[in-house]
């Protein structure tokens, strides 16, 4: 039989079809509402309360149907649903990143020079910069005061509020000064800053030199209590200020930012969330930070914030703890890497090998590896695996595509699968394609949304058949 895969709106019922497009609309709500990883997750928080979790620090004994989240830093969230199978059998994670490209403020970011005021900025993760000139920019974030008061900040974003831009230059005068860049180079990393002011102070002081900058000083101070001294203890991020809208006649796409990797955020969370009933196994929807800057810190994967709370689970469901419960567990348990891929643009197929490429419109993508060229910095799932994750898709019928990111040696990139699998966790990449990755104005599926909330709701519930001739046959250790 041969394998092929079919548009999955071929077969959408009447029913179907609404859901999807119901989903659509929440998902997009969920978009406007946390576009930065704090917004996310303070989002996550306020709806897991309403779906009955508490907060683990509150909770000293877990039993099964318990339901409590973990909070790191306000940049992670981990909410956990407590199940009937022994822990040391192994947890299902899905694991999403909420982090997405953007441009941070510099800790010394405002000066004046023309009767202009203006900000710099270092970009985050991998961005066309130049696709962050002449767009209307909004400003998220928090600023720690020099009194330890925490502000938080939103400009942008509501009716009448103001933008930030990054001004580029008139293709009259880029001859020059642009036309023999490289497109890596047409905005330069130091050329990306806002414009944030050009009205002077009413002041009469002639050792204030710069009155448009300390008109904004000004006003951040009266408005938010703020110093230029405060700008080195915050953490102020833009981001496009658009609001995530329907694409096409048809409106079955959407187009916003941050849908990498928000998009599986947003499946994951809403998949546990719905979960009424006590699973077999503790499941687990973890919504890191950092993956687009490599997975590093204190809030990325490669910090030990995984160990902590799946260590503390293990403490308050046994009431007792060692190297060896969390070693066990870890090895036991199974995961799925929730992140984006990119779908094949008939404008750009040539970077593809259309034949494993993902399209839009056929589900969820399950991706083996990833990594770049001779599969570096990639996972690379073990066939069993991959056989349990097809067959519980299929099982419940669930769109699914295989894919790979681009031609082998055109490019390549990586999730967090690598390292949830160094911790002995059985770990694929399961996620939806996109378009125009990485831009301020990602493009996904209505009907792709639902189908990977489909299959991770299916992960946290599913009993998976043959799992007992599984662990019988393989070589790891198990219990």
């Amino acid at each position: 039989m041969l394998y092929k895969k079919t548009n999955g709106w071929e077969s959408v019922s009447p029913e179907k079809f609404e859901k999807i497009f119901a989903m659509g609309e929440e998902y997009k709500k969920v978009l406007d509402l946390g576009k930065t990883e704090r917004e996310f997750v303070d989002l996550a928080e306020e709806l897991a309360k309403e779906c009955g979790f508490v907060d683990a620090r509150y909770k000293e004994i877990l039993t099964p149907g318990d339901k409590v989240y973990y909070i790191n830093r306000n940049k992670n969230i981990a909410l956990a649903i407590i199940g009937e199978e022994e822990i040391l059998h192994g947890i299902n994670y899905v694991v999403s990143h909420i982090d997405s490209p953007r441009l941070d403020l510099k800790q010394n970011p405002l000066y004046e020079e023309f009767d202009l005021a203006y900000m710099k900025t270092q970009y985050y993760g991998g961005i066309k910069k130049y696709q962050w000139t002449a767009i209307p920019l909004a400003l998220h974030g928090i600023v720690v005061l020099g009194n330890g008061e925490k502000v938080k900040i939103s400009i942008g974003e509501h009716e009448g509020d103001p933008v930030f831009t990054v001004p580029d230059i008139l293709p009259h005068l880029d001859r020059i000064i642009q036309g023999d860049r490289k497109a890596r180079e047409v905005i330069k990393g130091e050329e990306l800053q806002i414009i944030v002011g050009s009205m002077p102070a009413m002041v009469k002081d002639k050792e204030i030199k710069d009155l448009v900058k300390y008109s904004i000083l000004e006003r951040l101070n009266k408005i938010y209590g703020m110093e230029e001294e405060d700008f080195i203890s915050a953490e102020l991020e833009l981001v496009p200020s658009q609001r995530a809208r329907d694409i096409g006649i048809d409106r079955s796409m959407i187009g916003a930012y941050g849908q990498d990797d928000r998009i599986c955020a947003y499946a994951s969370l809403k998949a546990i969330l719905d979960i009424k009933e006590v699973p077999r196994k503790t499941s687990v929807c973890f919504l890191a930070d950092k993956e687009e800057t490599g997975s590093d810190g204190s809030t990325g994967l490669q910090s030990e914030y995984l160990e902590y709370f799946t260590s503390d689970l293990i403490s308050k469901i046994k009431q007792s703890y060692s190297e060896l419960y969390l070693k066990k567990t870890f090895w036991n348990s199974r995961a799925l890497s929730s992140d984006v891929t990119a779908g094949i643009d008939p404008i750009f197929k040539g970077v593809h090998d259309e034949q494993n490429a993902p399209k839009l419109n056929y589900g969820v993508v399950i991706m083996k590896y990833t990594g770049s060229g001779g599969k570096y910095s990639t996972n690379d799932s073990d066939a069993e695996y991959v056989g349990e994750i097809r067959g519980m898709l299929n099982k419940n019928n669930i769109k699914w595509q295989t894919g790979t990111l681009g031609k082998v040696d055109e490019g390549g990139g990586g999730t967090v699968a690598k390292y949830l699998s160094q911790k002995g966790i059985s770990t694929i990449d399961i996620g939806p394609a996109l378009l125009g990755m990485h831009s301020p104005f990602e493009i996904s599926s209505k009907l792709d949304v639902y189908e990977t909330y489909k299959a991770y709701k299916v992960f946290f519930r599913e009993d998976i058949e043959n799992k007992k001739k599984y662990i019988e046959k393989s070589n790891k250790i198990y219990l």
